[in-house]
C-alpha cells in the first residue's frame, strides 16, 4: 500500500496526474485497503467469537472518503452499521452479544487500519461523524442509525450525511443504507431552520478555528472548510444525493437556491484552494509555507496552480477566499430557497 501511496504523490509531483486525479487515487487506494483487510478481519474474529450474527454489517466512508477526494495525508472517516436480525449473541468458541460483537469487530478494523509497522500505519481512523458523535457506539445497528437519523441528529449530521458512501460490507444491507440516505436528505430538504442552523454553525467553526496565513487552505472564510459546508448545505436544501462538492452546488442552482455565476465561483475558488491543499500535505505533511519553500517545490505549486510567480498565487488566493466568503456570507443570510429560510415560512 505505501509504494502505491509513493507511487501517486510522484506522479503528482512530477505532472503526470493533477491534484483533482490525485484525490481521485489515494481516494481508490484508500478504500481498495479497506476493501483488502475487511474479509480478513472479520475471518479472525470470526474464528474467535462466531461468524457475523444476523445480516453483518457495512462501513461507510465519511467527509472526504465518502466524497472521493483525499490528499497525501489525509486520515479516513468510517461509520460501521449492522443488522443482527433477531440474533442475541454470536456463536463462536468465544461468543460475545450483538452489540459488543460489532462494537469490537470494528475496533479491530480500526486497529488494523492503523497498527503501527515497519514503515509506519497504514491510515489514520476518525470516527467522530458516527451517530452521537464521541458519545455514541463505534457501531450502530440500522434500526438505531434510522431513527437516530429521523428524529434526534441536528443539522451538521445531516450535512454529513450528503457526503456518506458505503465501501465494504453485506451488498443488501449496504444498498439499504444508501437508499435510506437518499430517502432522508429528500424528507429533511423540506425542514425548518437548514440555513440558519448553518449559519450558527459556520459561527461556532469560524471562533474555534483560525487560519494560519494565507497559505491556509483548509480553514478561513471562504476557504475548502467553508466552501463545502455551502455546497453541502445545497445538497441538503435539494434534497439530492451528490457528494462532490461541484456536483452539490450544481444541486443548489438547479433547486433555485444558488445563483449559477455564484456557483462557478466557488467552484473555482475550490479548484485553486485543492491545488495549494494537495501540494501543501505532499510538500510538507501540513500547511504551506511558501518562504521556505526550496526552488523545486515553488516551481511544482507555481506549475499545479498556473501562477508565474508565488506573490500572484497569494494574491488569487486572498481574492478568490474573500470573494468567496462574500458569496456565502449573503447566501447564509438571504435563508432558504426564494430568499427565505423554512422556518419562517
Amino acid at each position: 500500500m505505501k509504494e502505491w501511496h509513493f507511487r501517486i504523490g510522484v506522479h503528482h509531483l512530477r505532472g503526470l496526474i493533477t491534484a483533482e486525479q490525485a484525490g481521485q487515487e489515494y481516494a481508490d487506494l484508500a478504500e481498495a485497503v479497506i476493501a483488502g483487510l475487511w474479509p480478513v478481519v472479520i475471518e479472525e474474529f470470526a474464528r474467535k467469537h462466531g461468524p457475523i450474527p444476523g445480516r453483518g454489517a457495512v462501513v461507510l466512508g465519511m467527509g472526504s472518503l465518502g466524497a472521493q477526494r483525499l490528499n497525501a495525508g489525509s486520515d479516513l472517516d468510517l461509520i460501521m452499521i449492522y443488522d443482527a436480525r433477531e440474533a442475541d449473541a454470536s456463536e463462536g468458541p468465544r461468543p460475545l452479544a450483538t452489540r459488543p460483537y460489532f462494537a469490537r469487530l470494528t475496533q479491530a478494523l480500526v486497529t488494523a487500519v492503523t497498527a503501527p509497522m515497519s514503515d509506519g500505519r497504514l491510515y489514520e481512523v476518525d470516527m467522530r461523524l458516527r451517530p452521537s458523535g464521541r458519545q455514541g457506539p463505534v457501531a450502530t445497528s440500522i434500526t438505531s442509525f434510522r431513527d437516530y437519523q429521523q428524529s434526534e441528529a441536528w443539522t451538521w449530521e445531516h450535512l454529513a450525511l450528503t457526503r456518506a458512501r458505503p465501501l465494504v460490507g453485506e451488498a443488501n444491507l449496504a444498498e439499504e443504507v444508501e437508499t435510506f440516505r437518499q430517502n432522508l436528505l429528500k424528507e429533511k430538504s423540506a425542514g425548518a431552520g437548514i440555513v440558519s442552523d448553518v449559519a450558527e454553525m459556520r459561527g461556532r467553526i469560524a471562533a474555534a478555528k483560525h487560519p494560519l496565513g494565507v497559505f491556509d487552505a483548509k480553514i478561513g472564510p471562504g476557504r475548502l472548510q467553508d466552501i463545502e459546508l455551502l455546497s453541502q448545505t445545497a445538497a441538503l436544501l435539494s434534497g439530492v444525493p451528490v457528494r462532490r462538492i461541484e456536483a452539490q452546488l450544481a444541486a443548489g442552482v438547479a433547486s433555485g437556491w444558488l445563483d449559477a455565476a455564484d456557483a462557478a465561483a466557488l467552484s473555482e475558488a475550490a479548484e485553486l484552494l485543492w491545488q495549494v491543499q494537495a501540494a501543501a500535505r505532499l510538500l510538507t505533511g501540513g500547511e504551506l509555507e511558501a518562504d521556505a519553500l526550496g526552488e523545486a517545490g515553488r516551481r511544482f505549486i507555481l506549475r499545479e496552480t498556473g501562477f508565474e510567480t508565488i506573490e500572484d498565487l497569494r494574491r488569487a488566493l486572498e481574492t478568490r477566499s474573500a470573494e468567496a466568503a462574500g458569496i456565502i456570507d449573503r447566501q447564509l443570510a438571504a435563508g432558504g430557497p426564494e430568499g427565505m429560510d423554512r422556518d419562517e415560512g
